[in-house]
């Protein structure tokens, strides 16, 4: 439960309903004058909010890195990147840096980057193709990387020598839970491998097998409680599965994105909801327990490919070629509360 305004909040079905945009930030677009109207410019390619503090990161399209406090919806701070270009973006557990990857398609490296004052403070090397899938692990200083050269790769902030390799078939998607005990692997058809921290050298402890010889998972995730997993395709299935057996729990369909990109889904952080951009640029929302589809909108800045909820708020943030901010209508809500 969350005290919005005086108002006690607690996650159901009607305040997923009464979600709207409580600020949208449009610096990535700029209008060019033609025959037509048309926009031009950066795309949230990636976000990520910092676990443990009010602060948000993008990276987008126009090689630019942006930070924000998402309790006063404001930009804080713009840091580019016009050498090596800024794709997968995550925060590390200190409020000021970032580990991202290039979009050059010439250097591969991820880079470890000091906000405070713009200055790289470690190199990673290794990977030969795109990396796709980055993540930071809750517990201590390790991230993963999975790239289109068929890699894993496990890292540690401290050092720039891989501490880990693990070669796979396909793209690879990779999460860590949130106990930071476990990460998952996703690669070619379907097959998600669960790996202990402590002896992923040993190979995983399970495989789940999810949809068939047709999947390309392109983003998963663990829910809060860990009692789930959830994963995105290429083809625009969402699967919601037990992440003790692999049983699909529930599957929803999205549009495809019409340009190829991968679409986000994320949980809320009490893991009741499920959210995701559609193709056809509309945004919707599900019940974990029920399956039902509680909210779709559709007055969106583009197609919301990037989507993730703050894990200390309810709010989410949904980009493409705008950033916008989801708080609770309280308006709405109280009229719903007085029966008008």
């Amino acid at each position: 439960m969350e005290e919005k305004r005086g108002v006690a909040l607690e996650l159901n079905d009607t305040v997923i309903k009464r979600m709207c945009v409580g600020a949208a930030f449009k610096d990535y677009m700029e209008l060019a004058c033609g025959l037509a109207l048309h926009i031009i410019g950066g795309r949230v390619n990636s976000l990520d909010f910092h676990r443990a503090d009010d602060l948000l990161v993008t990276a987008s399209d126009d090689e630019s890195i942006r930070l924000y406090d998402t309790a006063n919806a404001t930009l804080l701070k713009t840091i580019h990147s016009k050498k090596y270009g800024v794709d997968q973006i995550c925060f590390t557990h200190h409020t000021s840096s970032v580990v991202y990857s290039s979009k050059n398609g010439w250097d591969e490296s991820l880079r470890y980057l000091s906000l405070f004052d713009n200055r790289y403070l470690r190199y990673f090397k290794g990977h030969r193709d795109r990396v796709v899938s980055l993540c930071m692990s809750p517990k201590n200083d390790c991230f993963m990387s999975g790239a289109l050269d068929h890699t894993v790769r496990l890292w540690d902030l401290r050092t720039n020598v891989c501490q880990g390799l693990l070669r796979v078939r396909g793209r690879p998607a990779v999460a860590y839970d949130q106990q930071g005990l476990v990460f998952s692997v996703a690669m070619e058809n379907g097959a998600i491998k669960l790996f202990d921290v402590r002896s992923y050298d040993k190979g995983p402890f399970d495989t789940f097998l999810v949809g068939g010889d047709t999947v390309e998972v392109s983003g998963m995730k663990f829910s809060y409680d860990g009692k789930l997993m959830l994963l995105s395709t290429s083809n625009g299935h969402i699967y919601v599965l037990d992440a003790y057996t692999g049983r699909k729990v529930h599957a929803f369909t999205v549009e495809p994105n019409p340009d190829g990109a991968v679409l986000e889904a994320s949980f809320s952080p009490d893991s009741q909801f499920v959210i995701a951009g559609s193709g056809d640029g509309s945004l919707r929302a599900w019940n974990t327990v029920s399956g039902a589809e509680v909210a779709c909108w559709t007055n969106n800045a583009g197609v919301p490919a990037c989507v993730k909820w703050a894990p200390r708020r309810f709010m989410f943030a949904t980009a493409s070629v705008a950033l916008s901010f989801w708080v609770p209508d309280l308006s709405k809500l109280q009229k719903a509360d007085n029966g008008s």
